[in-house]
């Protein structure tokens, strides 16, 4: 057999090596890529947004628990986006930090609230400003989520407009005309990556609405607002006397439920002081 030419030599060798170094130069490059992506949501922070105790949780689990009392919590999380700062539910009005005996309810089978440490206190902790915060949202317009809402009065807030339009006290607006608002319809991915949603979870009030969250480590969160106040309450799916309509509290738990199934997800729930004594407050953070 005769030795092949020069040229074909060449061709062979061509075909061999520019592959080869094709491949090499992709491997060098993927590591300086995949080091330059943030994860979209970078850190959550929970923080105490009150802390009280319940004078009879039936009012929440009808026919059950009656007469007994049960310390409550109040949860409000900040939330760092590569896109930016979101802050979900404000909890009870810094206020009531310089109340020394607390904020008393008119009905005693209703939360006895405190406020240890205020929300501007632990934002400034952080080192956030409150014009820091491009998007906020509240789980519905109760005053122990809502209630510091005007601290962050150039936030956009993003809320139902079942939960907007619904009447206050004395028919009053739930929130001043100018702030800036993006009323919903239902679901809102707040960022378009699919890393933090809005999910629409009407019952306890009009425009209720949950929160899923997935973060690269500690993997997918619902945040539940007041779908359900504490862990019994949930795994039995009972629903509190003064909800806006039950069967739209079950439908949204059922909801609920398929989400976490679906997305492998933990349920936070608000109130629950059992669970959030096992899970990290700020200045510590989840990643």
């Amino acid at each position: 057999m005769s030795n092949p030419s020069p040229t074909r030599r060449f061709i062979v060798a061509a075909a061999l090596v520019v592959p080869a170094a094709l491949a090499v130069a992709c491997a060098a490059a993927q590591p300086a890529v995949a080091q330059s992506e943030k994860p979209a949501v970078e850190r959550l922070y929970i923080l105490n947004c009150g802390e009280g105790v319940a004078g009879d949780i039936s009012r929440w689990s009808p026919g059950v628990n009656v007469g007994k009392s049960m310390d409550f919590v109040d949860n409000c999380y900040l939330i760092k986006h590569n896109q930016g700062w979101f802050l979900w539910d404000t909890g009870l009005s810094d206020a009531v930090a310089a109340m020394p005996d607390g904020l008393k309810p008119a009905d005693p089978r209703a939360t006895f609230w405190r406020r240890p440490k205020t929300l501007a206190a632990q934002l400034d902790q952080i080192g956030v400003k409150p014009s820091d915060i491009k998007y906020m949202a509240v789980s519905h317009t109760h005053p122990d989520h809502s209630g510091n809402v005007e601290m962050f009065p150039q936030t956009m807030l993003l809320v139902q407009q079942a939960e907007y339009d619904w009447p206050g006290a004395g028919g009053a607006p739930r929130f001043k005309p100018e702030h800036p608002v993006t009323k919903l319809s239902g679901d809102k991915d707040v960022f378009g990556d699919g890393s933090i949603t809005i999910l629409a979870t009407p019952g306890h009030t009009p425009g209720h609405q949950s929160l899923l969250v997935k973060l690269p480590k500690t993997g997918a969160v619902v945040l539940s607002g007041d779908a359900a106040h504490f862990k019994d309450n949930w795994e039995n799916r009972r629903v509190p006397e003064g909800n806006d309509s039950k069967e739209n509290t079950v439908a949204s738990m059922a909801r609920i439920a398929d989400v976490l199934a679906k997305e492998k997800a933990q349920l936070w729930i608000n109130h629950d002081k059992a669970q959030r004594d096992t899970l990290k407050l700020a200045p510590e953070f989840y990643e």
